[in-house]
């Protein structure tokens, strides 16, 4: 998915490029990295592609290869939620996680949302940006099928 704008977002930073242009996108490389994620751990190759075609998508990249990458699901008006983001191992400590959040917050069709979400393990990143623990969380809930990726999917007849 492109933003509202339709317009293909793109930042450098020495030789390092962040783009929305979802041609780019490495979805076997994704996909490796989400497998192995404390949230993601399981889910299908076909769940990943679907997820990235239907959310505005931020590939991290030193030259050709992907090295990070963040999704943004969003209504583009009032709310957003940002989840499946990370930088590679062998690339962290060099600003890069930091440098991805700039980008996605300063995105042209993510200004004046009212709302931003993200679930965390290790919010200090986050906090640098303005997130903090929810403000009332007993209003918020949620339906979790933690083990979804793990199941054998649906019969459909």
């Amino acid at each position: 998915m492109t933003a509202p704008s339709g317009k293909i977002q793109e930042f450098h930073k020495e030789q390092f490029l962040i783009s929305t242009d979802p041609s780019r996108l490495d979805v076997s490389a994704i996909h490796a990295f989400l497998t192995r994620s404390w949230w993601a751990d399981g889910i299908s190759k076909e769940t990943v592609a679907r997820a990235l075609a239907n959310s505005l998508c931020f590939g991290v990249y030193d030259g050709q290869k992907q090295i990070g990458f963040g999704r943004v699901i969003s209504d583009f008006a009032t709310y957003a939620y940002l989840c499946d983001d990370y930088i590679l191992e062998e690339y962290r400590g060099k600003g890069l996680g930091s440098w991805l959040m700039e980008c996605i917050l300063r995105h042209p069709d993510l200004q004046g949302l009212r709302r931003w979400m993200l679930i965390a393990q290790e919010p200090r990143l986050y906090a640098k940006f303005g997130f903090q623990p929810l403000v009332a969380p007993q209003m918020n809930m949620e339906l979790l099928n933690a083990d979804i990726y793990k199941k054998a999917p649906p019969h459909v007849a």
